[in-house]
């Protein structure tokens, strides 16, 4: 059994006692310290290529599970994870002394609890989050109240903390902070990039690994000693923390822990009594002052710290306050009584996934959560794709994503294109460098505190991210396909059951593909070529079919041009119309000019008139093959023409 929450509801209690709770639990903000104010809009993405057919894809409510967001539940061994509200992520607690569990040596380690955790999350196909402690009131029923490892005792001094009737290793004891040191420098080699992890919070120091010691803190004019290792010792941990995990997210409970230490480093934060109100009069712990928050509240410590911006980069987790986890979402977008207003602390906040023990009870159907999980992380719309309808040797293939959700995803999972047939098999698939983390929000909310307008204003952030790839179609048998797009899990290499990353659309599949629409496939690796002297083809003016040994049937159309020399290719096939990209086949000993249906083009100069050159251009073509493609020069001769390819 869980005893998490009823620890919470006892520090409810005592913050409504004193209102210096908020303020002792991390140590006064920095004097002087301003908000950063609105972050500066990321450049704009390439525009689509206009040489593509663009396909408008319809959009759809996002997934409630889709990984690395939205709620978590926590971890109990032999538990089914996956009942309640739909969720994709699992969170535990572990104390440093069942892993570090050899009395006589703090250099050795048992990960086998944390292991087992980690199998059996996914195994359920979820995401670990994660947090060590050394010190928690009560326990958890199932992990030690104590957790100093045994192998400090004669090295490290204790001190009694007899509110909480815990005891608190000395923080500041260079034996303590070496085997810290040591620790998070083991397990980031060994986690680091693990897909079975998603957060780590740092823990490890404080209550519940929480960073504040109270009434044990810096406020010591109540007359009790600070416990609280100093800042420069914490900072310590944070620069142990930052260089043993490069890919595996941390987060930290408050900017000012060590001196803001955390603030120009890659960790976020991790906001445990989100959305919640406290006091008389009430006033929330998340929102800032400016909406009625206490002035120790989540947001004003960022405000105070100029951090407000760092979910461009870090993730923001935290836990909904237990107190108010059963109604938290009852009044949905606002909120009601200790329950602050849920949409804007989702949106300044920029939320991406919060634990929520009581989410086991919300109704799975109930919109209200759903719209408010939605707008957590990330939510990522395939606006359009863009690619010809017909398609051989190599294909080009872009898609249009926008992100509807208050944060990026974080991680740099591989985004994979394929095509699948008319039985629902995908038959090839092609790798990307697309990066998933380029898609930011589109819009952003403003803080009061920033003075650009009455509250809520919303501000133009991220854009429609636009993504191309070259793709190669050789081997792929003719017929008709349809291309789709997926985000790989890497936790599928180790689990079946890992949890797909979808899309906010209409033509999302449970197997993780979105539909990106139809296309066919023609035989062979070349595009569909039309010959210059082909019999039906138009040549007019003095226009003529003349022997060329290098051009593919041996021939090509000469003396086009010069005001009177035409060349008209008929019966080319514009599939189901739109932009084609055709590549003229030509030769020309000097540099010359004609005009490709209605448009100049310029074509430089070949080897000799026996050498074939390209020039690839862009045209509107209609449906079916009633397409002809025109060759003239009013004012001067144009190239000798062998071919054209389209497609």
């Amino acid at each position: 059994m869980n005893l998490r929450p009823r620890a919470r509801r006892l520090l409810v209690a005592l913050a409504a006692v004193t209102a210096a709770f908020g303020l002792s639990v991390a140590g006064v903000t920095p004097a002087g310290a301003v908000p950063a104010g609105p972050p500066p809009r990321p450049a704009p993405p390439a525009a689509p290529d206009p040489s593509l057919q663009a396909h408008t894809l319809q959009a759809a409510d996002g997934p409630l599970d889709n990984p690395l967001k939205g709620f978590a539940r926590f971890y109990t061994p032999g538990a089914n994870q996956n009942t309640g509200y739909p969720h994709a992520l699992t969170w535990g607690y572990f104390g440093l002394s069942e892993v570090m569990t050899n009395a006589g040596n703090c250099g050795s380690y048992d990960w086998t609890i944390l292991d087992n955790m980690l199998n059996e999350t996914a195994s359920q196909g979820n995401q670990a989050a994660i947090r060590f402690y050394l010190t928690y009131p009560g326990g958890t029923g199932t992990h030690p109240a104590n957790a100093i490892p045994s192998c400090f005792n004669g090295h490290v001094g204790n001190r009694s903390d007899t509110y909480w009737n815990v005891t608190h290793p000395d923080y500041d004891s260079p034996y303590l902070l070496n085997a810290l040191k040591n620790f998070i420098a083991a397990f980031g080699a060994r986690y680091d990039g693990d897909p079975r992890l998603g957060y780590i919070h740092l823990g490890l120091v404080g209550l519940w690994g929480e960073w504040h010691t109270w009434p044990y803190d810096t406020d010591t004019a109540d007359g009790l000693p600070n416990y609280m290792p100093t800042d420069a010792n914490g900072a310590q941990l944070l620069t142990a923390y930052e260089n043993a995990f490069n890919t595996t997210k941390l987060e930290v409970r408050y900017p000012e822990v060590a001196g803001g230490a955390a603030n120009s480093k890659d960790i976020g934060y991790h906001d445990d009594s989100f959305c919640y109100r406290e006091g008389s009069p009430l006033a929330g712990v998340t929102l800032p002052q400016s909406m009625g928050g206490a002035s120790y509240s989540q947001l004003q410590r960022n405000l105070d710290t100029g951090t407000e911006n760092k979910w461009i980069t870090n993730s923001m987790g935290g836990e909904v306050r237990p107190e108010i986890q059963t109604t938290a979402f009852d009044n949905w977008p606002g909120g009601s009584g200790a329950v602050d207003d849920m949409k804007a602390c989702i949106e300044l906040e920029h939320t991406t996934w919060k634990i929520n023990e009581q989410s086991v009870n919300y109704a799975p159907g109930n919109a209200k959560v759903g719209a408010a999980v939605r707008a957590m992380g990330y939510n990522l719309t395939v606006d359009k794709s863009y690619f010809q309808s017909t398609a051989s040797g190599t294909a080009n293939l872009g898609v249009q994503i926008s992100n509807t959700g208050v944060a990026p995803f974080y991680y740099p999972w591989k985004m994979t294109v394929g095509l699948k047939n008319g039985a629902g098999t995908v038959v090839k698939t092609w790798d990307t460098n697309w990066d998933l983390r380029t898609i930011q929000p589109l819009k952003l909310r403003a803080f009061p505190d920033w003075n650009v307008g009455s509250d809520p204003t919303y501000r133009d952030f991220g854009h429609p991210q636009y993504f191309q790839t070259p793709v190669n179609l050789t081997g792929v048998a003719q017929g008709n396909y349809q291309w789709v797009l997926r985000v790989k899990n890497p936790l599928e290499a180790t689990s079946p059951a890992a949890k797909k990353l979808r899309f906010a659309n209409a033509s999302q599949n449970a197997d993780g593909w979105v539909g990106l629409g139809a296309v066919t496939v023609g035989s062979g690796s070349a595009p569909a070529s039309y010959e210059a002297e082909a019999t039906g083809n138009s040549l007019a003016g003095g226009a003529v079919v003349t022997s060329c040994s290098a051009c593919s049937a041996g021939s090509k159309v000469g003396y086009v041009g010069n005001n009177s020399g035409t060349l008209s290719i008929q019966g080319v096939n514009g599939g189901t119309g739109g932009a084609k990209s055709i590549t003229i086949h030509y030769t020309s000993a000097l540099a010359r000019t004609a005009v490709v249906n209605g448009q100049s083009v310029s074509f430089p100069a070949t080897a000799d008139w026996n050498t074939v050159g390209t020039v690839t251009v862009s045209r509107t073509l209609q449906a079916g093959t009633a397409n002809s493609i025109s060759f003239t020069n009013p004012s001067g001769w144009a190239p000798d023409i062998d071919r054209i390819t389209v497609g």
